[in-house]
């Protein structure tokens, strides 16, 4: 009879030290949390404006001024472009549609923000897919709908050139 007492109480002790070393190891590989919750909530909170450092566009070249240039266009010759950037961070955007009977000209102003990297621009209440230059020396990309530089055969057409 000591026999199964004794068995059961071994097993009892095994399972016992066998929930110990799994809540052990749990705690030990868990994730470690070395943030203070100060950290946490400011890195949560979204900046109010973009804080530029470094080198970048924004800080590095003389972006203000005006870039021209002819972007392909699918129905008519080509538009031709002309962005103005000014340093108060205004914008002045005019585009003739070249080839159209109508001669369909249009002329938007506004305000921009440079994004995070302070390597791009987007032209505030206008369409993505319109607003949006990376800046460089002496020249402006016409971005995509994704915010990225357009590749393939007609690259070269997307790039407005500083005058």
């Amino acid at each position: 009879m000591q026999n199964k007492d004794s068995s059961a109480l071994n097993i009892s002790q095994m399972k016992k030290n066998i929930w110990i070393i799994a809540i052990v190891l749990l705690w030990a590989c868990g994730p470690q949390n070395t943030e203070s919750e100060d950290a946490k909530e400011e890195a949560e909170t979204p900046s109010e404006s973009v804080e530029t450092t470094g080198d970048n566009t924004q800080v590095s070249v003389d972006w203000d001024g005006t870039y021209k240039g002819t972007i392909p266009c699918a129905d008519c010759e080509g538009i031709e472009t002309t962005l103005t950037l000014n340093k108060d961070q205004t914008y002045l955007l005019k585009s003739s549609y070249l080839g159209r009977n109508d001669a369909l000209e249009q002329e938007m102003s506004g305000t921009f923000e440079w994004d995070e990297s302070g390597s791009k621009v987007t032209l505030m209440h206008m369409d993505k897919i319109e607003g949006q230059y990376k800046i460089g020396e002496n020249q402006a990309w016409f971005l995509d709908r994704s915010g990225d530089i357009i590749t393939g055969d007609l690259a070269d057409l997307y790039i407005l050139k500083k005058q």
